[in-house]
């Protein structure tokens, strides 16, 4: 299901959330939606999932309306960071209201990961703890098979093991059902290499939308004396740096920099992580860098 996403804005009291933001997200994609806290993430997955009417502009989904349609709605499940699961509800219950709600709910798989995250369907929601919650949603999100999948932290309270679980079954259920799936984290490191495209917000706006690839090959740390470095840095999208004992560290952007032409110069360089390069990123003022 293709996403297309047109100049919306959020304004809560006079103040907005989401800033004149545009993007398309063609169908059958992980993509990681990434920023600090207070970028605007949650807001903007309300929109995408069609629970927030957009204080201005449209999102559409194949070419439809987002906002309070049936027609789009039913295809999107939304995994928010907490606040899922009405309490009084046990595990069983959840599932059989799931399967009633979303059209492509898969039961035989659902049965299967209630299984792998070792829960009883018979524990009231109230009784779960928060990584138990976390593996219901998972197990919510991932057997709704619906065409967008929306998760905004999904495993807070899980464990590495289970946090790891999750990675390898979304990418077994991915590779089996095609979907559009979204996620929201700040454990940036140890989901990365799944994503295959990335947005990357900062105070309500778009500041980078790209493949994932391209990002990984887009930031360095280019190391060496300080005036190699300043003769280096001249003209580049320095987006931070450092200095010890004469040696300068400058962390850029720059998705065509050849890493053999900067250690002709006598400068050592490395790749920045995708969180290292987020960091960066939203730390600074980096406007020139997605023009």
């Amino acid at each position: 299901m293709k996403i297309e996403v047109s100049h919306i804005s959020q304004l809560y009291d006079g103040k907005k959330a989401i800033n004149d933001i545009s993007f398309t997200i063609q169908s059958n994609k992980i993509i990681g939606l990434l920023g600090r806290n207070g970028a605007g993430k949650t807001t903007l997955m309300h929109q995408l999932a069609g629970q927030l009417l957009p204080t201005s502009g449209m999102v559409q989904l194949n070419g439809k309306p987002a906002f309070d349609n049936y027609e789009t709605v039913k295809s999107i499940c939304f995994i928010k960071e907490a606040g899922n699961f009405k309490p009084n509800f046990k595990i069983r219950e959840v599932l059989q209201l799931s399967a009633l709600f979303y059209p492509n709910w898969n039961s035989s798989l659902a049965e299967v990961l209630v299984k792998s995250f070792n829960l009883d369907k018979s524990m009231y929601v109230k009784a779960l703890s928060k990584g138990m919650i976390s593996s219901l949603g998972v197990i919510v999100g991932l057997a709704s098979r619906s065409s967008i999948t929306i998760f905004d932290e999904p495993y807070i309270g899980m464990d590495a093991v289970a946090r790891q679980q999750f990675y390898d079954l979304l990418i077994e259920e991915y590779s089996e059902y095609p979907r559009t799936i979204i996620l929201s984290t700040h454990l940036i490191d140890e989901i990365s290499n799944l994503f295959e495209e990335i947005i990357i917000l900062k105070d309500g706006g778009l500041l980078i939308h790209e493949e994932a690839e391209t990002l990984r090959k887009a930031g360095y740390a280019v190391e060496g004396p300080v005036d190699l470095i300043a003769d280096f840095s001249k003209g580049k999208n320095i987006l931070g740096k450092n200095c010890f004992n004469n040696i300068q560290t400058v962390m850029l952007y720059d998705p065509n920099l050849s890493s053999k032409d900067v250690q002709k110069l006598g400068l050592t360089v490395t790749a920045l992580s995708i969180q290292d390069l987020l960091i960066q990123l939203t730390k600074n003022t980096v406007k020139e860098v997605v023009q």
